[in-house]
């Protein structure tokens, strides 16, 4: 007999395994972004609420999950990750130089820390966003987990910086091999497409916090 707690686990995992929150999850499947919050998983009145068959499905049509990848991770017994120290930078400061080598990788001093439960990943780092300028997806204050080794496919929320320094977060919409389109987050401001050449590195976004 399936319970509340696999069930909503195995979003939990499926999230992780591509990279997201809960709340992202929700809002790439089309759904509202608190859909999946922990705060939703139980009513006022003690009630267990269950995410529908409806939701299930556009998550696993959103992220090309099979339902048999679905029905494994609620089965699965996952150990907690062990958290780890990883780099954090503020993101004004992630333009200047000295913090990243010609990939994207960290580099050098200057850095804080942050705990993070260890993703396997050990080129993974923090950017603490500053501003307003990438809302409503990202506020002032939040952290955004990046890396630069992983793999980028269209659709992917990702940090760019340029060769003359500019650092932004977009959505990768589509890479040539003379250009890369980028979406932009906030509605107030303008698509980007880039020659491939002023482009310095690109990491893509595998968590954040929200």
């Amino acid at each position: 007999m399936l319970t509340h707690d696999q069930i909503w686990a195995a979003l939990d995992r499926l999230a992780s395994r591509y990279g997201l929150s809960a709340s992202g999850l929700a809002r790439k499947a089309g759904l509202d972004p608190t859909t999946f919050n922990k705060s939703k998983r139980v009513s006022p009145d003690g009630r267990l609420r269950w995410p529908s068959t409806e939701s299930v499905a556009k998550v696993l049509e959103a992220t090309g999950a099979s339902l048999d990848e679905f029905m494994s991770l609620i089965t699965a017994r996952q150990p907690e990750a062990a958290n780890r120290a990883i780099p954090l930078l503020g993101f004004a400061q992630a333009g200047t130089g000295g913090f990243f080598d010609d990939g994207g990788f960290p580099v050098g001093g200057g850095w804080d820390e942050v705990e993070f439960p260890d993703l396997g990943d050990p080129h993974v780092y923090a950017l603490e966003v500053s501003g307003e300028s990438m809302k409503p997806l990202y506020r002032h204050g939040d952290v955004i987990i990046c890396s630069p080794a992983a793999a980028v496919r269209r659709g992917d929320r990702v940090v760019v910086k340029t060769r003359d320094g500019e650092v932004m977060v977009k959505e990768l919409k589509r890479r040539t091999a003379k250009t890369v389109e980028l979406s932009s987050l906030n509605p107030d401001h303008a698509d980007r497409v880039l020659p491939l050449a002023d482009v310095e590195w690109l990491a893509r976004i595998m968590w954040a916090s929200q």
